[in-house]
Formats: C-alpha cells, structure tokens, sequence
C-alpha cells in the first residue's frame, strides 16, 4: 500500500496543521532524547489501525502516545485505549485532546504517566493488544517489556525504524537476524506488515520507518528451560557472534568444553553460530547446560 501524503482532514483525528497547533500551544518541541516524530497525517493513523485488526472489543495498549495522533484512532475502533506517556507535559494535555475530539469516547480512555519500562500494571482490564509509534531509541527494550509483562497482549503492531524492523521479523540465516529477532520469536510470530514513509512525520526523521506484526503463540516454545534461561544462551551466543557457539558460550558454559557437551547434547553442532539457531534450539541448548535443574524448577518457562 502507497503512503498517503500528509492531509488534514475534517474529523476527529489529527492533522498537520492540528498537532503543529497543539504544539504550539504547549511549548512542546520534539525531542532526539525521547525519540519523539509525531505523525501528521490521518490516513497513516488509520492504516495502522486497519493493519494491527483492531476490534470493537479490543483493550489497547499504546506506548508513547505523543500528541494524541493514533490514540483518536484507536479509541474510534477498540473498546478502550490505555496510553502510557512518559513526558510530563504531553501527559497532562492527552485527556483534554480526547475529551474535546472523542468526547463520547472520553470514558473509554486512561492515561499511565510513566516510563513504559517500569510499567508493572495497567488501569482496566487486561490489555488485548498493543498498538504503538515507538521511540526508535527504545523500541525493542519496550517491545519486550511489555510482551513479558502482559501476557494478555495477543496481538502487536508496531511502528519502528526499518532497520529494527528488518532486526525483529528476520529469519535465521538472514544476516540480521540477532537478539530481537529471537527474543521476538520466544513470545510471537513476527513479521514485517509494511513500510512507512518519513513524510508522514514531524519533524521528518532522516530514516524510514517500518510496520512489525507479532501474533502471540498459542502454545509457547516448550522447553524446561525458563525464559530467563534461554535469553542467556541467546545475549551470549550473538556477543560474540563471529564465533563458534563452542568459543562464544564458553563463559556461559564455564569451559569450551562444556560449551561444546552441551551442543552437541541439544543436537546442535559446536561450529555453528548464533545467527544459524531458531529459538527452540537455543531453548535446547539452556536445557542442556551443565547443572540445569531440568522441569518443576523455579522460573520456569513463562
């Protein structure tokens, strides 16, 4: 699908000239620091809510709502929106744009004035999906987060810098295929859901931006190994990941040789590397590792 160019348009969302004035209002310029591009354009907001299938009985969660730009849209489809907004002042102003664009929606609306990161709980109930613009300097720390941290998120569509979502929907084999992308794959099926270009936003970043779709799994990746157990073996393996698995999880391991016991019982050879792996293999690998307690232990997989 083509990107729209920016328009404003009758209605309750946000155009260029709407966020350029509420802005302006609030003194607000925005920040390299926070990673703040704002979307301008209403046809853009509404293809990310087309695209992440938002339903009419949808909790949506939304990070870094900004200005208020995806959150009207959302609240226009989903049953209720939950924004969390770090920026104190961009906080206190979201309630008011609702209230006077969406005032019969208003109701359906909460704010969490936080760091998405420390966000433990949410007002309401459980969130059902996750719809967000994502600080490109932040985005798979908070993407993670909040997959691990409600469960009840089934489906996600975020937007990110198209570099991170090439990262996150990679494939093994794929020479961007790191960290995210099995960390991502741990808790859903990813892939890439479209491009977005840079004139959709103010200030214009100087890079394009991309769509990631991550459907939760229905059954998670089974292992005996708890999560934080696999996401040892994953940081270690692409620490080092011009290294063998045997050289790169030695530390991990305690020894090479260790290292190379434990592949070889995960079925894994010794001379692969990380970015070869799917995340079952690496669970295989967290299973096999010496003095792994093996099911029913503490942590065990979420």
């Amino acid at each position: 699908m083509s990107n729209s160019s920016p328009t404003d348009e009758p209605g309750p969302l946000l155009g260029a000239a709407d966020i350029r004035e509420l802005a302006a209002a609030l003194g607000v310029r925005p920040t390299k620091q926070r990673g703040q591009n704002f979307v301008i354009d209403a046809n853009t907001v509404r293809r990310i809510v087309r695209t992440a299938e938002v339903r009419p009985d949808d909790v949506v969660v939304e990070v870094g709502p900004g200005l208020g730009s995806l959150t009207l849209a959302l609240l226009e489809a989903a049953d209720r929106v939950t924004a969390v907004e770090i920026d104190d002042v961009l906080a206190a102003a979201l309630p008011s744009t609702v209230e006077a664009r969406l005032p019969a929606r208003a109701d359906r609306f909460a704010l969490v004035h936080s760091d998405a990161m420390l966000v433990r709980e949410l007002p309401g109930p459980a969130p059902t999906a996750l719809v967000a613009n994502l600080p490109y300097n932040v985005a798979v720390p908070v993407l993670l987060h909040m997959l691990a941290t409600f469960p009840t998120i089934d489906r996600t569509l975020v937007m990110v810098q198209s570099e991170v979502a090439d990262r996150l929907a990679a494939r093994p084999g794929n020479k961007v295929y790191g960290v995210p992308s099995v960390k991502a794959n741990w808790y859903a099926e990813v892939k890439r859901a479209g491009a977005i270009g840079r004139n959709v936003f103010w200030p214009a970043p100087n890079v394009d931006s991309g769509l990631v779709s991550l459907v939760r799994r229905e059954k998670p990746v089974e292992t005996t190994a708890s999560r934080d157990e696999v996401f040892a073996v994953v940081d270690a393996a692409f620490a080092q990941r011009r290294k063998t698995l045997r050289a790169a999880l030695a530390g991990w391991a305690g020894s090479a040789a260790a290292a190379e016991a434990a592949l070889v019982a995960a079925g894994v050879s010794p001379q692969a590397r990380g970015e070869s792996l799917t995340v079952a293999e690496f669970a295989r690998i967290a299973e096999n590792r010496p003095g792994h307690e093996g099911p029913g232990h503490e942590g065990s997989a979420a």
